[in-house]
């Protein structure tokens, strides 16, 4: 009885050096993956202009931002009755970039009645891949993929 006793212990010590063995070869298994410049994936509609709006279409820009004025065109003519768009610059809405993490401009992300955001850019994008960003959030069946893809 004694000997099983010892040889079942020496099974499970065998076993838990493995598993150590196994996880320390392929690393820690639980850290989350980053994005170099991640985007919210959840807005506070309240927090912008026309919280009413079907869609909102937020740039979060800087004045010193070279790419950003030529994103303040091309996202204002987003602008419909369905569609509130703002320009969020960090130099007078700088609690919201923080509240966000936002940590590049331009950063563009379309969301929904309830805030939640489908498409996002980062970077100057032409304004055919916004306003294809913006018909593939509102009509899923068009399967356009811009921007960071679907963030939903």
């Amino acid at each position: 009885m004694a000997t099983r006793i010892v040889i079942g212990l020496a099974v499970l010590a065998v076993v838990g050096v493995v598993a150590l063995i196994l996880q320390r070869r392929h690393g820690p298994a639980a850290l989350p993956v980053r994005d170099a410049f991640p985007v919210p994936r959840q807005l506070t509609r309240s927090d912008f202009d026309r919280p009413d709006a079907p869609w909102l279409v937020a740039l979060f820009s800087s004045d010193t931002c070279d790419g950003c004025e030529a994103m303040r065109s091309r996202v204002a003519a987003l602008a419909t009755d369905e569609v509130a768009v703002v320009d969020v610059v960090w130099q007078t809405a700088r609690d919201l970039h923080d509240r966000y993490e936002i940590s590049g401009v331009p950063t563009v992300v379309v969301a929904d009645a309830e805030g939640v955001v489908h498409r996002a850019f980062i970077g100057s994008v032409t304004a055919t891949d916004l306003w294809a960003a913006v018909a593939a959030a509102r009509d899923p069946s068009l399967d356009i993929a811009h921007g960071l893809d679907a963030l939903t």
